[in-house]
Formats: structure tokens, sequence, C-alpha cells
């Protein structure tokens, strides 16, 4: 229960009602100053006193289960329909120059709970060591999202699988473990992380997903604000049939290849 009238319209207060409702909770405030616009609403009194009680039903135990049931589901007939693909790649990237298929890389999920995010390798194997000389030449060093058109680390089967991003589709069992989402927003590095501020992190409240609000509205050509502001919309309004509609948006966006890069 709020009772702090003087700081209900503050960051503060949004991100702390999200972070409560988003784990099935309930935020009880007085109802003489509340900011109710997006979530369920219900009146009470209790002990004498009226309370407006808030809730996004999106977040309920019933629609988890769905959301994982239906991540499951598909993630497993993605698995086994994508290895028409995913078979000559492995052995593509294999021939290249004898290194490693898969690349796995540690990224930050639900409520900053790291684990190892799964990849097709698209890029030389000493990709990382390079990164920092790379981020500096750019002028990129301190952005959340470091992304260059032409990076010279990619390999030559790296440059065609991105894409398409075919490299991604080792994420499914990601998802198949719970690390991820089908949907959600996508999962940032630990250092990335570091720099959210307090609104940006509510992006942390949902798993992260393969594709999102990010990967079908230009990638690596927006802003951090454009990113930021996509992601945290998704967390306060995300429901089953919006998921559906961004995985449909998925397709289009990876035809045309507007930012991927």
């Amino acid at each position: 229960m709020v009772c702090d009238v003087f700081h209900r319209f503050s960051d503060q207060f949004n991100t702390f009602s999200v972070g409560m409702e988003s784990m099935g909770l309930d935020v009880a405030l007085i109802t003489s100053a509340a900011d109710a616009a997006g979530h369920e609403t219900q009146i009470r009194s209790i002990q004498d006193t009226t309370i407006l009680t808030l809730r996004l039903p999106q977040y309920s135990t019933s629609i988890r289960i769905v959301k994982r049931t239906f991540d499951v589901i598909l993630s497993a007939l993605a698995l086994i329909v994508s290895a028409i693909v995913t078979v000559p790649v492995a052995i593509a990237i294999k021939l290249t120059d004898g290194g490693p298929v898969f690349y796995t890389q540690q990224r930050v999920g639900l409520r900053g709970k790291p684990f190892s995010m799964i990849k097709f390798r698209s890029m030389v194997v000493n990709a990382d060591a390079l990164k920092a000389e790379l981020a500096r030449q750019s002028g990129q060093e301190g952005r959340f999202i470091f992304k260059m058109k032409d990076d010279p680390r990619i390999t030559p089967v790296g440059k065609f699988i991105r894409r398409f991003s075919i490299d991604e589709l080792p994420q499914f069992l990601n998802v198949l473990r719970g690390d991820m989402s089908i949907v959600g927003p996508r999962p940032p590095l630990p250092e990335e992380h570091a720099q959210y501020n307090q609104i940006y992190a509510t992006r942390m409240l949902v798993k992260p997903g393969i594709t999102g609000p990010w990967q079908v509205s230009g990638r690596s050509d927006l802003s951090a604000e454009e990113s930021e502001r996509l992601d945290v919309a998704y967390v306060q309004n995300w429901s089953i049939i919006g998921d559906i509609v961004l995985m449909l948006r998925t397709v289009s966006a990876v035809l045309a290849q507007k930012g991927a890069y």
C-alpha cells in the first residue's frame, strides 16, 4: 500500500509500480492522487478507508503459463523445421576457419539474472578482444549497443547468416531452457545493463526475447532513446496478441534487412 501522496507521478513510483505488478502483486493507493492509466483498477474499502488497487492483468499466473507454453511449443517446432538450414550453416561455419560453430556470450535476463546466450558464430574467433578498439575508432565508446556497418570481424559466412538473422536460430534452445522468450526486449550485455537508468531498467522485468520491438523497428539504426522507449512500452503493454503481431512483423523485418548488420 502506497500512502505518500506527493510523489505519485514520479519516475520512482512508476518503476516501483511496474516492478510490483510484474510479480503478480497489486499496488494499493489512496484514491485521491492515483494515476491509473493502463492498469486494471478496483475500488476497495479497508477499515473505513477507500482504496484504489492497480494491477497489470497480463502478469497474472494464468497468462504467464500461456506464454510459457506458447514459447516451448513454438521453439521446439522452430528447431525441427529450421534444421534444413541450420545443419548446412553449421558445416559452413566450421569449414571457414576451423573454429567453433556456436558462440556463447553472457547476457542479462529476467530481473538481472545472467545466462549464456547461444548463437551461430558469425565473427572471427577473437572478436571480443577487438571490440574495444573498434568502438574507439568508430566513436561508440560507452554506447548501450555497439554496432558498426562493415564490421571487419564478421566472416563471409557470418555476413550471410546475419543478413537473414540465421545466426539467432540457436536461441530457441535458450527459450526451451527458460532463459529467454520468443518475444521480448533484446538481452543486454552486462556492461550495457550496468548503465541502465531507473526507467530503462524496467525492461528487465520480463524475459528477453529472440525478437521484439527493437528487432522489428529498425534494430541497429535506432537511437538509444528510441530503443529505451520501445522496450519500456513493451513491458507495460505486452499481451499475447501483441507478441503474435511482433512475430509477424519480424518476418517482414528480416526480409527487408533494415538495420541488420
